[in-house]
């Protein structure tokens, strides 16, 4: 007779062993339960749904676990997009069918991310945990879903808000093609309200951009140039054969009126006719074939600028802001206030004067004033500032900014402005300083065009070695070493005369009370030298 224990043949007619602490929590003690806790939220954390299958619904956990992998999948790709092909990325998310389906994802991860938090927290158990912990759990949830659900929802928010913005404001059409090696645009600020029929460009500026490298040159057309001139290939060539030369109303800021009333029937497939007849204008001044523009509503500009904080400007001269015109005549009334020389922070309110304002100074130092603006805010664009103001930015452009820019092309347009901030960005005005006043009335197209080439294909200079027999040239007076006169140490500025007033808003502010035309003139003639900041 055998005496031996029967053996258990059945696994399953054994009692479950409750030693695991993580998916049977109940006999562990009090400081196991709190660090299984913490433990699973890091887990839902870093890898979503290894919670679940560690201490939960397993099942829930492996299509968590897929569906996590997939998104570790993509974002590596994006990141190997980003070093590698960096357009194809920013174009994925500028192009407004595959930046919808960016949202539609992140929406879904976010929604996602955060139910499974909150299936942890029913895995936790949080009656298991001691009182005083039952908070800093919750508090910790609370803090994790704000980081992973919360910016992802956040970032579908600023895509959305981007993607309107680009609907808004830039064209659907077919990409552009660099002409030899360039792309050219036309960058225009006038009242863009609703009597469209009125607008007339106060601001002609033309961007070109090296196709490969980003470097940039912009280019200013004064509003007051005559003549203006058309390829035989526009529509326009029919009409001014000879060019826009009709007098002194046909000054090329009011060609934009001239076709939207007369000859808009010219541009039968483009959005904005007189948009489009400002771009052959610029084209033949310049000798460019310019392939699309951006007009800015100056009245609005204002709020563009705060929505980036503000613009940083080393200004070089006093600018006016100029009093109301009661009689229409150009006759002002004195100065509400001014902005003074140095470097400048300056609010929407006072950027939109400083590149509107010509009182008492030619029509090219607001010129340069403008282009000042401009690469002060392409300087200042950097991707903290996008990214912490985006939504208002996005805002404010799509109702100051209208364009004809592909929008599909946008993404292959902002990686040349990364590129263009590593580069100087070259200027020229077909005016003063570079051309002289009368200029504008008697343009030399030919002599335009050699200029426009020689500043988009500079040719490097050779220092010419130095002649060894030539004498020592004599140093003028005022150079160190010449006595009596020696100049001024480095960084110090010369003592003022004893004759020369010295330059207050107070003292210019009398000047425009009691005036003097001619004073001011002459005190506001530097304000067109400035740099960005």
């Amino acid at each position: 007779m055998s005496f031996s224990s029967p053996k258990v043949t059945r696994a399953s007619n054994r009692p479950p062993v409750l030693t695991n602490p993580v998916r049977y929590p109940e006999s562990a003690p009090a400081p196991v339960r709190s660090k299984r806790a913490f433990l699973l939220l890091l887990l839902t954390l870093v890898l979503p749904g290894a919670a679940q299958i560690v201490a939960g619904n397993k099942r829930l956990g492996r299509l968590a676990l897929r569906c996590t992998l997939t998104v570790w999948a993509l974002v590596i790709a994006a990141v190997v997009l980003a070093v590698v092909q960096r357009e194809t990325l920013l174009n994925l998310f500028t192009n407004p069918v595959t930046s919808l389906l960016i949202i539609v994802v992140l929406a879904a991860v976010a929604v996602g991310w955060a139910f499974m938090f909150l299936n942890t927290l029913k895995i936790i158990r949080p009656a298991l945990l001691a009182p005083g912990m039952r908070g800093l759990v919750g508090g910790a949830l609370v803090v994790l879903m704000v980081l992973t659900s919360g910016s992802l929802g956040y970032g579908a928010f600023l895509i959305n808000s981007g993607r309107n913005a680009i609907t808004d404001i830039f064209a659907s059409g077919p990409d552009m093609a660099p002409v030899d090696g360039r792309y050219n645009f036309l960058v225009m600020g006038g009242d863009a309200g609703a009597d469209r029929s009125g607008r007339r460009p106060d601001s002609i500026m033309v961007v070109s951009v090296d196709a490969k490298t980003g470097t940039s040159a912009t280019i200013s057309i004064p509003r007051n140039l005559q003549n203006a001139q058309f390829s035989p290939k526009s529509p326009l060539w029919g009409v001014y054969p000879d060019g826009y030369n009709c007098g002194d109303e046909c000054i090329i800021n009011f060609l934009y009126t001239d076709v939207t009333n007369n000859h808009k029937d010219l541009y039968p497939n483009a959005a904005d006719p007189g948009a489009a007849a400002m771009m052959d204008a610029a084209g033949g001044i310049l000798g460019l074939t310019v392939q699309g523009y951006v007009l800015v509503d100056m009245a609005g500009f204002s709020s563009l600028i705060d929505a980036l904080g503000g613009v940083t400007i080393n200004a070089g001269g006093w600018v006016p802001i100029s009093g109301d015109d009661p009689n229409g005549t150009g006759n002002h009334l004195p100065p509400t206030g001014w902005i003074a020389p140095g470097v400048q922070k300056l609010d929407g309110y006072h950027a939109l004067w400083y590149a509107r304002s010509r009182e008492w100074v030619l029509e090219y130092a607001r010129s340069q004033r403008q282009q000042c603006i401009q690469a002060a805010m392409l300087k200042q664009m950097d991707p903290a500032t996008v990214l912490t103001k985006f939504n208002s930015i996005a805002d404010a452009g799509s109702k100051v900014i209208e364009s004809d820019i592909p929008a599909g092309q946008l993404g292959s347009f902002v990686s040349l402005a990364l590129k263009a901030k590593g580069h100087p960005l070259a200027r020229l005005t077909i005016g003063p300083p570079d051309f002289p006043i009368e200029f504008s009335t008697y343009p030399d197209f030919d002599v335009i065009h050699q200029r426009v080439k020689g500043l988009l294909n500079p040719v490097a200079a050779t220092p010419a070695a130095p002649d060894p027999a030539a004498p020592a040239p004599a140093p003028a007076p005022g150079d160190a070493g010449t006595p009596g006169d020696a100049a001024p140490p480095a960084g110090q500025a010369p003592a003022p005369t004893t004759d020369a007033p010295v330059i207050t808003e107070k003292y210019l502010q009398q000047l425009a009370i009691n005036g003097d035309a001619v004073m001011l003139s002459a005190l506001l003639d530097n304000n067109g030298t400035c740099s960005a900041g």
